[in-house]
Formats: C-alpha cells, structure tokens, sequence
C-alpha cells in the first residue's frame, strides 16, 4: 500500500517486470496513456500516466536500460520535458461504500450492508448475531425471516415487515459485544441504565436553551441595501447551502432571543463567508462582533480578509492577538470599549478580563473545541446574552446531528463550491525522490508547497534537508508557534504574497490557511496524527480550481499499530468532495465516541448500539423540548 516503483534515466529495467508491477499497483494497459492510471507498450516504449502527475510520461528503452523519460502531451505526443528520474505511485483502490446508507440518511438503515456474521440490535431483545434470512412457512404461505442467534445458541425470527425493530450493531470500538439470552429482563435493564444517561445528556443541551429562551436577545431589522451591496462583493458564485446556511443565520439574528447555531461543513466549503455576512449584519445594525480563532496564523488571515472585503464601508476591523505588541493591544481593547472597533478578530485573548465591549451583539467561534476549559466557560456565559455562532470542519455523524437538531440550530453545507475538484491523496513511505519529484512538479506550475514537520526541536534540520534536495534559487522557510510574533507574521504574509515556494511548518496551519496557490501537501510523519487532523492538514491546498496533491509520509519499513493504519487508509479512501462526514464517522469507529460525548456516553453506545443509541437521544430531545418551552 505504501510503495513506490522508481524509474531512473540509465537504469536497468525488465519490461515485463515494470508491466507486471504497474499491474500490481492498480494501473490498466490500454492501447494509449491517456488517464491517470493507464500504461501502453510498444516495442521498447513505455507509456505511464501515474499517480499525482497532470501529463504521462514516455520511457523509451535500449535493450534493457532506459534512455529516456520525457513528459509528453497524449493529444499529439509531442514531448514538453525531461527527467531524470520519476516515481510511481500505486493507485489506491477504494473499498465498497456500504455503509453510505448508514451514515447520510497526489434515519439508519443498515439492511443495504448487513452480512451472516454481524451483530445486531433487536430494540426488544437486545444484541444478537445476524445469521441470514431464512423462508419458513407459516399458514401454508412461506415467509422471509431474520435469523438472529442469541447466547446459548438460542435463535430468533424475525418476519421481514419487522425489520424495523432490528438495527445493525456499531459501537466504534473492535471488542466482541456480549450475547444477550432470549427472555431475560438484562436487556430491559441495559437499556434503561442507557435511557437514564441519555436523559442526562438531553437535559445538559436543552438547559442552556431554556436559559437562552428566558432572556430578551435584540432582534436585528431586516437586511439593508448596505447588506446586500457588501454580499455583493463576494467574488465566488455562492452555493445553494451556502445561501441557505446564511439565510438561517440572519433569520436567527433577527428572531428577539439570542442565537445559537452551530455552522457544519467541509474544509473549504464557504462557512467564514456566511460568517462574514452575519457579522456585517451585526455591525449595520450597531452591534460589535467578536470572532475567536484558535491560532494567530488564522486570526492574520481572516483579519486580513475582513479588512479587504469591508474597506468600501465604514467598518473599522481590528485584530487582537500575539502578532500585537502590548501598546496596540490596549489601544484596541480600549476601541472596544468606548465602541470605536466594530469587529474584533482574535484568539482566546479576546476572553481575557480586560476585554470589555460597548455593545456586544455577535460572537462567531471557528472550531471550538479546540478552546480549553475556561474558555468554554466563558463561551457559555457569553450564550447567554449574545448571538453565537459557531463553526466546525470535523463534524460527527449526522445520524447524531439528527438526534441533536431539536437541542441545537443547526446550518450544513455540503455542496463544494464551484470548479472544486477532489486533492489526489497518497501515502507512501518516507523517500527523498518521492519529496524532491512533488516539490519540484509543484513549483514547475508556479505554485507553492506546505511541508509539515510537527517538531519545533528539528525543523531547521528538515529546512536544511530539503534546500539540499531542491533546485538552487528554491525560496523556503519556517513558521511554527515558538517564533517572535512579528517575525512569523512577516513569513506568512511573504509565503500569501507568493514570495516563499515552500513553507515548512508545525500544526499551526491546520485550521483554515486558505493560500489558492499553496496546492501541494507533504506532511512528514502522518502515522502520528489523528484521522480528523490529516483531512483538516488535507483541506489547506485543492482550495481554487486547480488539481491539487497532499502526500502522507510514514517512516521507512517501520511497522504501524492498527489504528495509524486505519487512519491512512481512510484518509487515503475518502477523498471525494463533501468526506468530511464519512472520515468523522470513521475517526468515532477508530477512537470512540468519548471524546465526542464523554467516556459514559461511550459506554451507553456500546451497551445498545450507536442505531438505538441515537433513537433514544432523539426521543429524549423531543420529550424535555416539550417540556422546557410548555
């Protein structure tokens, strides 16, 4: 799965061996290279579209030895340039998406996907093992039956117009479940304890509703022509969610109790512009926004954003955050006060003490739960008395989201936006050729690069690795945490501004660096990342129209535990536009749902099934909602 095949200009090779391997690697013969994944042969030529390359290659033999490797144009095949060396990569084979039913509807229906060996969940006798259906006659007319066996070797049929009561059994976790035994009250138990538990967590995300419900929010006028004159200057075709996701925004805003509206959706997919949109609607309407970020590099790049878009308005935008020495910093604050800054972008420095507003209306949150404890709690005050609205890219299942709707307002956007195309993914092992070969093709098209080492301790040494690997006059530096304030904003902007090729860096880009040129990813040591930080390190290239490529690097022969392998191989599967959803639901499968629900919630999926679990948190919901607002 991680391996590479290299061809070098004057090394010896075996037709049919090279034949064979790319055979092995998932590419097809065709009578021409004219997609990526196709070879041909003619005499002692060889065709290869590979891997992460945007034109084939053609290798041309004497005897046994290559002569020649030369990118070439399929339309009339004439040769554009030459290489050295190349290397192919395997093209990753995807597994069936069986469960797309379950989680969507470089309301669960399981039956689509259910095999004789599963678990599963009968809501009135607990977990079971599916067999396969079974025709038995009854009456002189023969049935389709569930054959679920429980402990003891004790079997249940279940008629097909029951198969409603039946779930399949998804806990995130790889233990065997325990059989339960046909006609004992441990399930009925079972299930209250779990009932009990939901019901606690149902009345924890209702409670703050009511609280919300019990004080006057403001209720903004409806949009004025400055609004639809700012909306105008958006400089994409705006999608349908996106649209809508707005339109529920600004509804919310101008309904007289607060807001709180959780905005879900895919790296890249356009949730800072509905953002944008309500915090100018806040601002035309008096208000101050507050819009927390969780690292400084962000905060630069939306202040930077926002000032660009408002500058034909009379907004002021201020930023508040390291990158500020300590006089700007009271100045701002003091702005904030006496109502003189409108809309403040910043990281948790903006909960400090200190920070006090004239008139707060609007508080946006992008990833909160990247926020520590105290900052939470602040946040929850904050609900209280402001419009929230907060923003994620790692989203759980929406079958969750759908046990959740009546706790939480929610806004997804699903579709990408227009001319997006999906990033071609690869991991493979750790190799010089494989770097210096995705570097250089990147810069050959004028675009730029990140490379991802997550170790402050020795990123000067992989800068000095690579500015030997590359071509002399290659611009590269460092930005990680650690660095002076000044001094890190200043590369960030030379790296926005197009005046450093590669940009080698920590984790400190992971959330929302938008560079349309940056369309080339390598992150060093991938094994040791989580599942959701690879989609979001994934999502900060592939963002304009052009093909983009993020390179996953393990170490070389090193053998990875079960779960890194897990997670490279659904990083590597879930490529396609909009697979935040399906990597969420992976990442729960391969960590579990406590750090999503806590550690008891996880244990009440596993007691009764993820299927159940989310029934009974939806009924739960609807019975303390009717409650809570009667």
């Amino acid at each position: 799965m991680f391996k590479s095949l290299k061809l070098y200009v004057c090394g010896s090779v075996d037709l049919e061996g090279i034949s064979k391997t790319l055979i092995e690697f998932g590419y097809r013969r065709q009578q021409s290279a004219a997609e990526e994944g196709d070879f041909s042969r003619r005499g002692n030529i060889i065709d290869i579209f590979p891997l992460a390359f945007e034109l084939p290659v053609r290798i041309e033999l004497e005897l046994d030895t290559i002569a020649s490797i030369k990118t070439f144009n399929p339309a009339d095949g004439s040769s554009l340039w030459e290489h050295r060396i190349i290397i192919v990569l395997p093209i990753k084979k995807a597994r069936p998406q069986k469960a797309l039913a379950m989680t969507e509807e470089l309301l669960l229906n399981n039956f689509v996907d259910l095999e004789p060996g599963d678990y599963v969940v009968h809501t009135r006798h607990g977990i079971g093992k599916f067999l396969g259906l079974q025709r038995i006659k009854l009456h002189d007319s023969p049935k389709d039956h569930l054959v679920i066996e429980y402990d003891l070797n004790e079997k249940l049929y279940v008629p097909v117009e029951e198969m409603h009561l039946v779930q399949k059994y998804i806990a995130f976790h790889i233990r065997r479940p325990k059989l339960y035994r046909l006609g004992s009250k441990e399930w009925e138990r079972t299930k209250l304890r779990a009932k009990k538990g939901i019901q606690k967590l149902a009345w924890d995300l209702l409670s703050l509703q009511a609280m919300r419900m019990a004080v006057p929010g403001f209720a903004y006028d409806k949009d004025s022509d400055w609004q639809a004159q700012f909306e105008a200057t958006f400089p994409y075709q705006e999608t349908p969610d996106q649209s809508k996701a707005a339109l529920e925004v600004k509804k919310d805003m101008e309904s007289p109790r607060p807001m709180d509206r959780l905005l879900c959706g895919d790296v890249g997919y356009g949730k800072t512009e509905v953002a944008m949109r309500a915090a100018v609607k806040a601002v035309l309407n008096n208000k101050q926004v507050a819009y927390l970020v969780p690292t400084t590099i962000l905060a630069e790049q939306h202040y930077h954003n926002f000032s660009q878009r408002v500058k034909e308005f009379p907004i002021r935008v201020a930023l508040l955050c390291r990158f500020k020495t300590h006089r700007e910093q009271r100045e701002i604050v003091r702005g904030l006060a006496q109502g003189s800054v409108d809309i403040v972008i910043g990281t948790h420095r903006l909960l400090s003490g200190d920070v006090v507003f004239k008139d707060l209306g609007l508080v946006i949150i992008d990833e909160e739960q990247r926020f520590g404890v105290r900052a939470k709690e602040k946040l929850k005050a904050l609900r209280l008395t402001s419009d929230v609205l907060t923003l994620t890219a790692t989203p759980i299942p929406r079958t969750l989201y759908m046990s959740l709707m009546g706790a939480k307002d929610l806004s997804v956007i699903n579709t990408p936006p227009q001319n997006r195309l999906p990033i071609k993914t690869i991991v493979v092992e750790y190799d010089e050729d494989i770097i210096r070969q995705a570097i250089t093709r990147e810069l050959q098209r004028k675009g730029q690069v990140f490379f991802l080492h997550n170790r402050v301790q020795d990123i000067e040494k992989v800068q000095a690795r690579l500015t030997r690997l590359l071509p002399e006059g290659t611009r590269l530096a460092i930005a990680h945490g650690q660095m002076l304030p000044k001094t890190l904003e200043a590369v960030m902007l030379e790296f926005i501004q197009g005046r450093i090729d590669v940009l080698i860096s920590t984790m400190i880009i992971e959330s929302g660096i938008d560079i349309p040129n940056a369309n080339t990813i390598i992150v060093h040591n991938a094994h040791m990342f989580g599942l959701s930080d690879l989609h979001q390190l994934r999502g900060r290239v592939g963002r304009f129209d052009r093909a983009a490529y993020s390179y996953f690097l393990i170490p070389h022969q090193e053998i990875l535990n079960a779960d890194a392998k897990k997670r490279l191989a659904a990083v590597q599967e879930y490529v396609h536009l909009g697979a935040g959803f399906r990597i969420a639901m992976e990442d729960l499968e391969i960590r579990g749902a406590g750090n999503l629900l806590g550690v008891q919630q996880h244990g009440f999926i596993a007691a009764v099934g993820f299927d159940l679990y989310c029934r009974l948190l939806r009924e739960a919901v609807a019975t303390l909602k009717e409650a809570v607002t009667s």
